[in-house]
């Protein structure tokens, strides 16, 4: 059955890049494409590899003891590393992050003192207002019986007026 090189590695439990060196090293006549160009593994080509993956394998499962620690010892170190390198970087973003949030937080804070501050000067003001009409209503209130006084003293003297001046022209 043919294969791909992600397959194969899958299998083999090793990098595509394994693969791919072993699979460059092969005879032309092993090498092959499909038609959108990926490279193909044909069982026979796929026996060579094995052996050469697996030799190396073996022969790491066979090292001494303390040349696996070293190596581990090693490897954990580049990667707590690579690991701490990582963390400072998100530890960076996530400050950066929560200083813009901070500044958002921020403006949008004044943005609501400075709303309520006019919501309250709009309500001293309406008060104020208010107030001024009820003066207004309170002095039209109070003028009516003035101004009806003034109108029934004019009728009055009108009256009179008739009056005096009815008794002028019978004489």
């Amino acid at each position: 059955m043919v294969k791909t090189i992600k397959q194969l590695a899958d299998e083999l439990k090793v990098s595509k890049q394994t693969i791919q060196y072993h699979y460059q090293r092969l005879p032309a006549k092993n090498q092959q494409k499909n038609s959108q160009g990926i490279n193909l593994i044909s069982p026979t080509a796929e026996r060579i590899i094995r052996g050469k993956v697996s030799k190396p394998l073996l022969a790491k499962n066979q090292q001494t003891g303390s040349k696996k620690a070293t190596k581990t010892s090693k490897e954990n170190n580049e990667l707590g590393a690579a690991l701490k390198r990582e963390i400072e970087d998100l530890k960076s973003q996530r400050d950066k992050q929560l200083a813009t949030k901070d500044r958002q937080i921020d403006h949008l804070t004044k943005l609501i003192d400075q709303q309520q501050q006019l919501q309250l000067a709009t309500v001293s003001e309406n008060r104020e207002l208010k107030d001024h009409v009820r003066k207004l209503n309170s002095l039209i209130e109070t003028s009516k019986p003035v101004q009806e006084q003034q109108v029934n003293d004019k009728q009055t003297k009108n009256n009179h007026n008739r009056v005096w001046w009815h008794f002028w022209k019978k004489d």
